[in-house]
């Protein structure tokens, strides 16, 4: 079923929307959760977390691409649950480590006063990510969005996991670059 299909079984209120979804993107969500979570079970809550959200928002939200709309629901969902349990038990893992290291050049606190720096943010980082070479803006999104190892990331993109380390360093000092020239935040 295509996604305009789906979509309208949501404004149309038809449980059927939620089977589509799950059939077409349930591997797609979990993969999402299970790489932040690294955890199966907590995993699929999230994803039937994600069908919840999607059910609520739709409509008024009418998604242009429903595959990223899940995909940002799924991701919200997981790094809340991920905190979560963080915050009880400090650990490793791949998504602490990757959360660590954007840290140096993003800003630190995200409250509700600062909601148009955070919207001019997000718009900043959205057009330094569509500003990349395409390999540095793949190996970049699977590191800070699907928060894949590095050892993923090499053996998917053909690098060595010293170039991605390398790529993603450069990375991050550009993001820093920009932030600080557009006055977004200031590089300590």
């Amino acid at each position: 079923m295509d996604d305009q299909a789906i979509i309208d079984l949501y404004w149309d209120r038809s449980e059927e929307a939620i089977v589509q979804t799950d059939k077409k993107y349930g591997k797609y969500c979990f993969t999402i959760a299970n790489r932040i979570l690294e955890n199966p079970d907590d995993s699929e809550e999230c994803v039937s977390d994600t069908y919840m959200s999607a059910w609520n928002r739709m409509p008024p939200v009418r998604p242009q691409i429903l595959s990223v709309f899940l995909g940002k629901i799924t991701r919200n969902i997981s790094v809340s649950r991920w905190r979560k349990q963080s915050a009880v038990k400090r650990g490793g893992g791949t998504v602490a480590v990757a959360l660590e290291e954007l840290e140096a050049c993003t800003p630190s606190s995200w409250d509700v006063t600062q909601e148009m720096e955070r919207k001019e943010l997000e718009a900043r980082l959205r057009d330094f990510c569509g500003g990349l070479p395409t390999q540095e803006r793949i190996v970049f999104l699977k590191r800070y969005w699907y928060a894949e190892s590095l050892g993923e990331i090499a053996a998917e993109t053909g690098l060595s996991q010293s170039a991605v380390k390398s790529s993603l360093y450069r990375s991050r000092k550009k993001l820093g670059a920009v932030l600080k020239k557009e006055g977004l935040y200031e590089v300590g």
